[in-house]
């Protein structure tokens, strides 16, 4: 009567009824594969990135079932909502924008730019540059200090440069602060052969790859209320950079690869 009023039919019914109620090896051992990138994403990897972890790992998945499986497993990834920026035109004075967002490029160590963010560490903030590559979106460079000057861009720019192989033929591209803008981060760059460019004022689409890199950083890593202490916060971010970030975590940029991966493969030549 009942599968009558429900319109089922009741061989249906006597499967479904009669279904194994235990998960067989292979969906445990998925489902400890999706825990075990969730936690090591530090809570913070959708549907997506989680498909591409397990996948790249050897099992496949695709981001339809990783959210269902993500549903039952009661894993729920923080993301923040949508924000609108303000846009200008203005450029600086004696910097020019060379790159005019042409972000994406054909090979390392071409086109590399950089960016300051804050970072509560107990009592008081503190300031992150990051260097990025453009080609694999990988960070190259970075440093923390409690001031947030040039010397601070300068020492992230200097560790860019050092474990790159001192490059030739690069550009640096950054906002209009005045940590990019100032004598000694210019000179710098001079002495370094980098060509300088700046976006337009107020306008962060045109440092867009820096901007969506901080978010991701902030969103997926950094505690709500920070860290407790400098040293802390140092550890985390350097922790963050060097491993899941660069090791495991796919961008969609390099067709679903991390950057490490992205930039061995072209190395390799394929």
């Amino acid at each position: 009567m009942i599968c009558e009023v429900f319109d089922i039919h009741r061989s249906s019914y006597k499967y479904w009824s009669k279904r194994s109620r235990q998960l067989s090896p292979e969906q445990i051992d998925l489902n400890g594969q999706i825990k075990a990138a969730f936690e090591e994403s530090n809570g913070s990897a959708g549907a997506r990135t989680i498909a591409d972890i397990v996948t790249a790992r050897g099992t496949n998945l695709s981001r339809y079932r990783a959210n269902r499986l993500m549903k039952k497993l009661e894993l729920v990834s923080s993301q923040t909502p949508v924000h609108k920026y303000k846009k200008s035109s203005q450029e600086h004075i004696a910097i020019p924008n060379k790159l005019d967002r042409q972000f994406d490029v054909s090979k390392p160590n071409q086109v590399w730019c950089g960016d300051v963010t804050y970072i509560w560490t107990g009592r008081r903030w503190a300031y992150l540059a990051v260097v990025l590559d453009l080609f694999a979106r990988k960070p190259i460079g970075w440093a923390m200090s409690l001031s947030p000057d040039s010397a601070l861009t300068s020492q992230a720019l200097s560790m860019a440069f050092e474990s790159r192989g001192k490059p030739k033929g690069l550009m640096f591209h950054s906002d209009q602060g005045s940590h990019y803008a100032s004598r000694r981060f210019r000179q710098q760059l001079w002495r370094y052969q980098i060509t300088q460019s700046m976006s337009r004022r107020g306008n962060c689409w045109d440092n867009a790859p820096m901007e969506r890199f901080f978010r991701s950083l902030k969103t997926e890593w950094v505690p709500a209320l920070g860290y407790r202490s400098f040293t802390e916060a140092k550890y985390a971010v350097t922790d963050y950079l060097v491993g899941y970030y660069s090791q495991t975590r796919p961008h969609r940029h390099n067709r679903g690869l991390s950057p490490n991966t992205a930039e061995q493969l072209y190395w390799a030549g394929y």
